[in-house]
């Protein structure tokens, strides 16, 4: 069998109309999946496969989306706050990195997409429309579950799915000679064959995770020597951050990073270690080198990720590398920055409130969600810090440019909160109080614990849509448990 990829949908032209339009049914119920060495399991899944269906558009179409809600009815007794897990069988949609209105019909988590109420009911089918502006960038993104409380269960069970916007950067000569292949890294956490319910704060700890590529244990990818493919890598985890090596016969092999987190990059840049934390995609070319095996890998993953099988007639001469590529978007300018700096600080207090869920996973910095008892202690308090569904802590004027600092209050190294903005990429300039040269687009980026842990500094310029929208952790058991704030575009 050859290498797996998801079922790819197209965009269809409409007669008339240069953009053209995307429509798809996502349907979303239980379904057995076979996994080797684990069996058949059951998750809840996109048209009952792992990953989703990859859509394919371009800039300035539309996708027109239908969501079929087939899940069983939400417990009778879910009664949970905003700091808990709650609502296992409802859902919505984010299509996680586009610049769209995070408004109305479109990337709004805070819609609902609820299950039937009772056994026996019409199945619900809700419906997006997500437009793509003219000029968005050519990139590799993906959508996925967002409704707060359940996004961490859904996502262990697979719920994800890529989304392609094709142009400039697929045109590169390079760049079209290679083959372009979906790499969709899934954490899944699975006890007898399932998927378990989030009932504890113990919950992640407590279930192994199993990782999969487009729903396969390490599948095996062929490539010639001298052959050029293009890896869109597609972290699509809840739990952990993965920093990959491939390893062959001679060590580590180089791979070339064209694109971070749907933005190309002016030029191809070498690595040996690429950063892939829950959210990140990264795109990258890899040449086929000597024969034999080579592997990807994780850092703290048994097992790799997926296996490169070098071998077969080499390709004379080899497949060449792009020198230069076009940017998918211009650097902002730090003297357009108004405005007071914002701070975001990741912190937990550990134990300070009743099981089942006894951590506080707060946002603080310089615009934390207000304490309920301000003159008491603030590691118990029950607001302070924590999402609150109906308090915005960020008011962000359209065409303002502002600079952030983000940062984790952890000490372990291996506990990673990364950052993630919805509605607009940002510019990181700064990692750890260092300069970089050039500065790099993201829509997300790891914040790694230690002594200090990491922080990164970064430009954002908000564009085009009003609304409200969030910026949290993509830990998402600690974005389900009140690591996130909510942030309102408004007109000026």
């Amino acid at each position: 069998m050859g290498f797996p990829q998801p079922v790819t949908v197209r965009r269809r032209p409409v007669p008339g109309r240069v953009p053209s339009v995307l429509e798809q049914v996502l349907d979303v119920r239980y379904a057995e999946v076979a996994l080797p060495g684990h069996g058949r399991v059951t998750v809840r899944a996109y048209n009952g496969a792992l990953p989703g269906p990859t859509l394919r558009v371009r800039a300035g179409d539309t996708l027109l989306l239908t969501h079929v809600n087939g899940l069983p009815p939400n417990p009778v007794h879910d009664h949970r706050g905003a700091r808990m897990a709650h609502r296992p069988n409802s859902f919505n949609l984010h299509t996680h990195g586009l610049h769209v209105s995070p408004s109305g019909h479109a990337d709004n988590v805070l819609r609902e997409f609820a299950p039937r109420a009772a056994d026996g009911d019409p199945e619900p089918r809700y419906t997006s429309a997500v437009h793509v502006p003219a000029g968005h960038p050519a990139g590799t993104y993906w959508y996925h579950p967002h409704l707060h409380g359940s996004t961490a269960e859904q996502l262990a069970g697979g719920m994800a799915g890529v989304i392609v916007v094709e142009g400039d950067v697929d045109e590169v000569p390079e760049v079209r000679a290679a083959a372009d292949v979906v790499v969709c890294v899934n954490e899944l956490k699975l006890r007898d064959g399932r998927v378990p319910p989030f009932t504890s704060g113990a919950w992640t700890a407590g279930v192994p995770s199993v990782f999969t590529v487009n729903g396969a244990v390490n599948p095996v990818l062929a490539l010639r020597p001298g052959e050029v493919q293009r890896w869109r890598l597609v972290g699509a985890t809840a739990f952990t951050a993965l920093k990959l090596q491939l390893v062959g016969p001679d060590g580590r092999s180089t791979m070339h990073r064209i694109a971070q987190d749907g933005v190309t990059l002016p030029a191809p840049v070498p690595a040996q270690l690429i950063e892939l934390v829950m959210g990140n995609r990264v795109d990258v070319l890899v040449r086929g080198g000597a024969p034999g095996r080579y592997e990807l890998r994780a850092e703290r993953v048994p097992q790799p990720l997926l296996t490169a099988e070098v071998a077969g007639p080499p390709v004379v001469p080899p497949m060449g590398l792009p020198s230069a590529l076009p940017p998918g978007r211009p650097f902002l300018d730090e003297r357009e920055v108004t405005g007071p700096d914002r701070e975001v600080l990741f912190h937990a207090d550990p134990n300070v409130f009743p099981q089942p869920f006894p951590d506080a996973f707060r946002v603080l910095g310089s615009h934390p969600t207000p304490p309920a008892r301000p003159d008491g202690d603030l590691r118990r308090d029950p607001a302070y810090g924590l999402y609150d569904p109906d308090y915005v802590n960020h008011v962000l004027p359209l065409g303002r440019t502002e600079r952030w600092t983000v940062r984790t209050g952890e000490t372990a190294p291996g506990f990673n909160h990364p950052f993630h903005l919805h509605t607009n990429p940002f510019l990181v300039t700064h990692r750890n109080g260092v300069r970089l040269d050039p500065p790099v687009w993201h829509d997300t980026v790891g914040l790694a614990g230690g002594t200090p842990g990491e922080s990164a500094t970064f430009l954002v310029r908000y564009e085009d849509f009003t609304g409200r929208a969030i910026a949290h952790c993509h830990h998402l058991h600690h974005e389900d448990l009140g690591m996130m704030q909510t942030v309102q575009y408004v007109d000026p």
